[in-house]
């Protein structure tokens, strides 16, 4: 991170001595319970700029209101976190853009598995996700140059003021630039579709912004997931990686019914990013395995254990935390659609965090190869999970653990 704050003041320090590039802006959302944690934490450094280029510069802090009241008072640094918290991960540059699932943290850049897409030269989506970023910032706590955070003049409190009036003045102010984004298309489509030069056109790929922010009442990327595997074909394949295996119970039976072939892959307890940690975070990778022992256990019961396949990732001194899906229809050999972003199809996904993804669907043989070769590396450094890998001494899972997992499981 503090590379990134000094690439950002040395474009803010050229932009003041270029004159023709003197309109630079720096917009920055982050969590408040993330972006707040310790002494030394985003917000400190990201103070210098905002006191130094405070007309170029906004620190924008998403605080969620479901963390309010005595919950807010009592739930200390990082467990507060678990109650949701703004997800996205999206990086803009003019005209382009990366989505991924990363954060800016040291391990992302160092030995941490996650996935990027950089799209290049796509003005209309970069300007959705900038819109996207400045709504959702519209509606979080402002960081001031003093270190103090307050909400913009006539905007609701998230925790100080009333739950459901936030909630709604919230998704009003964002759905405004979805529903303004899908008029702007419906508007190019309807301009050009008679046009000859369109006509002549070969489209071959297909972007589409998905958005999930339940808390707000904001259900896109649930809705379209739950669409694509419910009409996923008999013999399509579906490839599904979760750093954090935990799918929601809507999932879990669409996964389990009939349909498309599942390979899935999450992280071996090794890789999993709170492997190792202190006190009762250091119990989570257990909890991941109680979770992915059930699943294993109940696709046998179903007798899909060719349909279905459960896969982990391993790689010494990493850890895992790649999440998405590849979509291969019936005997091809490349997939046709991938999902990107930042929502590991889990509860906390669906239901409590800020999240946002790409779905691409093309049909650029290219590209396909891309999608595949990034794929097929990810799944190179796994191992199928069957049922000897539970019966491993280092896969005992303590009875306290089992007993909590099933109050616990809907907060990671």
């Amino acid at each position: 991170m503090p590379e990134n704050v000094d690439c950002m003041q040395e474009a803010l320090e050229n932009s003041q001595e270029n004159k023709h590039a003197p309109d630079l802006k720096v917009s920055v959302l982050l969590d408040y319970t993330r972006g707040s944690r310790g002494q030394v934490n985003s917000r400190t450094m990201l103070l210098p700029l905002l006191q130094r280029f405070a007309s170029q510069m906004r620190v924008s802090l998403y605080h969620t209101p479901d963390l309010r009241g005595l919950l807010r008072m009592l739930v200390p640094q990082r467990f507060n976190e678990t109650i949701g918290v703004q997800h996205i991960k999206v990086y803009l540059f003019d005209d382009s853009f990366i989505i991924s699932g990363a954060n800016l943290s040291d391990s992302y850049f160092t030995n941490r598995q996650d996935r990027y897409v950089l799209l290049e030269d796509c003005g209309e989506l970069a300007d959705f996700f900038s819109e996207l970023v400045e709504a959702v910032g519209d509606v979080s706590l402002q960081l001031g140059p003093d270190d103090s955070v307050a909400m913009q003049d006539g905007m609701v409190h998230p925790y100080q003021g009333d739950r459901q009036d936030f909630s709604a003045a919230a998704s009003k102010h964002i759905m405004e630039v979805v529903d303004m984004a899908r008029m702007r298309q419906q508007l190019l489509l309807s301009q050009h579709q008679h046009t000859e030069e369109e006509e002549q056109e070969e489209k071959d790929t297909w972007v589409f912004p998905l958005v999930q922010m339940k808390p707000l009442g904001i259900r896109v990327d649930e809705q379209v997931t739950q669409r694509l595997l419910r009409d996923a074909g008999p013999d399509s394949t579906i490839y599904l990686t979760s750093g954090y295996f935990n799918l929601t119970r809507a999932y879990m039976h669409l996964v389990l019914g009939p349909g498309a072939g599942y390979r899935i892959l999450t992280a071996s307890p090794e890789v999993n990013g709170f492997f190792g940690a202190k006190g009762v975070a250091g119990a989570i990778p257990d909890a991941y395995t109680h979770i992915a022992r059930q699943f294993y256990e109940r696709v046998r019961q179903l007798g899909q254990q060719g349909r279905v396949q459960l896969h982990e990732y391993h790689r010494p001194q990493w850890t895992f935390h790649a999440k998405g899906l590849w979509y291969y229809l019936s005997d091809q050999d490349r997939p046709c659609l991938t999902l990107i972003g930042s929502p590991n199809f889990g509860y906390r996904s669906v239901h409590r965090d800020l999240e946002a993804q790409i779905a691409i669907v093309t049909e650029n043989e290219q590209l396909q190869d891309q999608l595949r070769e990034e794929q097929e590396m990810l799944y190179r450094r796994s191992s199928e999970v069957s049922g000897l890998t539970f019966e491993q001494p280092d896969r005992h899972v303590k009875l306290w653990v089992k007993l909590v997992t099933p109050f616990i499981k809907n907060f990671f």
